[in-house]
């Protein structure tokens, strides 16, 4: 398995930690971010492989960062983290190409990243 470097992006402290953890013995972190904004601006620092995404944060919600990393060109892969499985489809609409439910995390979560990297889509099934 190769290393892809990888940016987490929530606004809740303990689920950026909870997903470096699950990540960091297969995939090294190119950076977190807490915003919106801040996410957006991540990207163009870091380039990473994969963005890891919250849904609901502040100063821009996950669904329109994915939507304006689209379309300014970002190729990786967008994987949505949600509490909520009822914004799947508006996040995969966006450009995400897996959905992970917070309560699925630790089990779904580098199954995810494997499936978006192989240009497959993933979804966390309902517990």
């Amino acid at each position: 398995m190769s290393v892809h470097r990888i940016l987490l992006v929530d606004d809740t402290p303990e689920v950026l930690a909870l997903c470096a953890e699950i990540l960091i013995p297969q995939h090294e972190i190119a950076g977190t971010a807490a915003d919106g904004k801040s996410a957006i601006a991540a990207v163009e620092m870091t380039a990473p492989d994969v963005v890891v995404l919250d849904i609901a944060m502040p100063r821009l919600n996950g669904i329109e960062v994915a939507k304006r990393l689209r379309s300014s060109g970002y190729q990786g892969a967008i994987v949505f983290l949600s509490g909520d499985l009822e914004l799947m489809n508006s996040a995969m609409e966006a450009g995400g190409s897996a959905f992970v439910t917070k309560t699925r995390l630790s089990a779904d979560l580098l199954v995810a990243i494997r499936e978006a990297l192989a240009g497959r889509v993933f979804v966390s099934l309902r517990d």
